[in-house]
């Protein structure tokens, strides 16, 4: 186990605050998982086991419709914990979303018995798990926000920028920025091609690269 493991509970400030007695209480009760690229670690129908908090990776978690479109609905990133366990937990529900692992992943899991021990006894857990639901809950509804009312160019833009990281090529492909943006693959792929002809993109196999940051910038309002 790493020192970064040994201590995991440091690494959230919420959970910083406990009492020590009951930072103890995490800390031996809390196994240290770690699960590769590409996992699924919880999918639709399954009930959770474990509150999970993640010390390092990024796990996407995503929806899929009946039709089979799947939508992005956000991501958990080292420092977290999972607004849908969360949920589930507290309401005794299946997950109705998966969640995959976009890199290797090693996270903290405490059991439902014990979450449900510190949620009954303890004010400041209480507080850290519902200030992290009030937040991601709010992330969520920004999301519907965007997906139902703004433009999906300006979507796609602010995406393909977020994406990139900074740098000017983006390893993806007009599916996975339809699973980002939660529409069809030929929109995705009419609005790219729209964007190459402005000359602010260009396409390449399972690459985007782009050639006119400052463009893409100003569409998606990040200049303003």
């Amino acid at each position: 186990m790493t020192v970064l493991a040994e201590h995991w509970v440091e690494r959230f400030p919420g959970l910083a605050r406990l009492d020590s007695e009951t930072k103890q209480l995490l800390l031996s009760r809390s196994a240290i998982v770690t699960v590769p690229k590409g996992t699924t670690i919880f999918g639709p129908g399954k009930s959770p086991e474990h509150m999970l908090f993640l010390l390092d990776g990024t796990v996407r978690v995503q929806q899929t419709s009946e039709t089979g479109h799947e939508i992005v609905l956000y991501r958990i990133h080292a420092g977290q914990s999972c607004v849908l366990t969360t949920a589930c937990l507290l309401a005794y529900e299946d997950y109705t979303a998966e969640g995959i692992s976009e890199t290797a992943v090693e996270a903290a899991a405490i059991p439902r018995a014990v979450f449900d021990e510190l949620v009954a006894r303890s004010k400041s857990f209480r507080d850290f798990v519902f200030a992290a639901f009030s937040k991601r809950i709010t992330d969520l509804f920004l999301m519907i926000d965007e997906v139902a009312f703004q433009r999906l160019d300006v979507r796609l833009a602010d995406k393909l920028i977020e994406l990139s990281g900074g740098k000017e090529v983006i390893a993806t492909t007009h599916q996975k920025l339809s699973v980002e943006l939660g529409t069809a693959r030929e929109v995705i792929s009419r609005q790219l091609q729209e964007f190459q002809r402005r000359g602010w993109i260009e396409q390449s196999r399972g690459a985007v690269s782009l050639v006119n940051r400052t463009a893409l910038e100003n569409l998606a309002g990040h200049n303003s």
